[in-house]
């Protein structure tokens, strides 16, 4: 199980996406897990075959168990156990009189056999010959239906429940047929509600007026609190317990910025072109790796700086709470590459299908609330971080240049440190590399 945030602790496997015996390569995406935050995508790391899967569907276990067990493919798999056959197929004779072949019990075939395993449908066949339904009727005393309930995943049943799919309608593409959550998603693609064709309308019939019911003088009950709400809460406590915060700003002029970008723009398809948050995110991270101080985490009361800069983009969700992937080696992509690194991660993160590499721990976070409008942001640090970065909106204003007043497009970047790691001078160092950067921003 792994760790996708510092405040996880443990996790609930939804749904494998392998069986054991199949090939899995690194980078392949093998099971569905569940943390407080989000549903997650988990990649696996190593290549080989699945020789054995060791936590089962809907189990929540600590984060470093082992999930599943992988080999060279030589391991022997074991023996699948058999269903036992009807006791009248065992004792049948081996031979049968001419025109009692249909009439005489036989034992299921080995497809059959192996699909009712899961379920209890009964092997034995229809009955047939004297009192036998005729064509066309039902094959079951008195009537009755046989009822056999759903293979569904368990992720497949709560995302049907979330877009109002009837899973009776759907054919599983899993082992045995099992419905899993893509074929929910595409058969929620191809739904459309449907309306009431030369509808008959009916005589009104007059009711008797309803007394009006007198308001309940009882306060509403307050909504549950979401897992994902408990966990931030949980994680901005404690860096607020925990983490001595010192907080600075600065207003960076990008005008120089503003028309890069625009020039560059003409250059790039519609689906390319760059937004002002891709110069900040690519600047913070360049910055980052020449003020290394702000770059690691505060782990057993000391400092201990991260190797790479893995910039975590916080990222609002339609629905409510926040999620923190990360931009793994931030400082070595262009801004281009930025751009499409957060496309990507925007995307899976509000369809709810972020990946295991997506939510590596970061090492400094940005929070760019320009989108919302805000002048300024005054963030709280994502422990064991010791640094985060914000953004205000980019906004034209007075601003003096060569003792000239004039009308800029600006913004309001800030930092909050901790004051266990670094101090204000080293923040000032990064806020000002930063400045710097965005006045050339043709060398990012």
């Amino acid at each position: 199980m792994p760790s996708l945030g510092a405040d996880m602790e443990s996790g609930k496997l939804v749904e494998w996406l392998v069986k054991v015996g199949d090939p899995v390569h690194r980078g392949d995406i093998v099971a569905v897990v569940e943390t407080p935050k989000s549903t997650v995508e988990v990649e696996c790391f190593d290549t080989g075959t699945v020789e054995d899967l060791l936590v089962e569907e809907g189990e929540k276990v600590p984060v470093g168990t082992p999930l599943a067990r992988l080999g060279d493919g030589t391991a022997s798999a074991a023996p699948v156990p058999e269903a036992p056959e009807p006791a009248d197929a065992r004792t049948a004779p081996e031979t049968e009189a001419p025109g009692q072949r249909e009439a005489s019990p036989t034992a299921p075939e080995p497809v059959l056999r192996e699909l009712a395993l899961p379920e209890p449908v009964p092997l034995e066949p229809a009955p047939v010959g004297a009192g036998a339904a005729s064509p066309g009727a039902p094959a079951y005393p008195d009537g009755a239906r046989a009822t056999t309930r759903l293979r569904v995943s368990p992720l497949a049943r709560r995302v049907a429940e979330e877009e109002g799919v009837d899973l009776s309608t759907i054919t599983g593409s899993g082992l045995g047929g099992v419905i899993r959550a893509d074929d929910v998603r595409r058969a929620g693609r191809h739904t459309t509600p449907s309306a009431p064709v030369n509808a008959t309308v009916s005589p009104v019939t007059p009711i008797a007026p309803v007394a009006p019911v007198a308001p309940s003088t009882q306060p509403a009950a307050a909504p549950p609190t979401s897992d994902m709400r408990r966990s931030i809460a949980a994680l901005m406590t404690r860096s607020n317990r925990e983490i001595p915060h010192y907080q600075l700003t600065l207003t960076v002029d990008l005008h120089r910025s503003m028309a890069w970008l625009k020039e560059r723009n003409r250059e790039l398809e519609m689906s390319e072109r760059l937004v002002p948050a891709a110069l900040l995110l690519a600047a913070t991270a360049r910055a980052v790796r020449a003020v290394p101080e702000l770059n690691g985490h505060w782990v057993d009361d000391g400092f201990r700086p991260a190797t790479d800069v893995d910039l975590g983009l916080i990222l609002s969700l339609r629905g409510g709470g926040l999620l923190v992937p990360a931009i793994a080696g931030a400082d070595r992509l262009t801004v281009e590459e930025t751009m499409a690194r957060v496309r990507e991660l925007t995307r899976r993160a509000r369809a709810g299908r972020l990946r295991g590499s997506d939510l590596v721990q970061p090492s400094i976070t940005v929070s760019n609330l320009g989108d919302q409008g805000v002048d300024s942001v005054l963030g709280v640090i994502y422990p064991p971080q010791v640094a985060l970065v914000g953004f205000g909106a980019v906004a034209d204003r007075p601003w003096a240049v060569d003792g000239m007043l004039g009308v800029r497009p600006l913004v309001t970047a800030s930092l909050a440190g901790d004051h266990r790691a670094t101090d204000g001078a080293t923040g000032s160092r990064l806020l000002r590399t930063i400045d710097r950067l965005l006045q050339t921003p043709e060398e990012l």
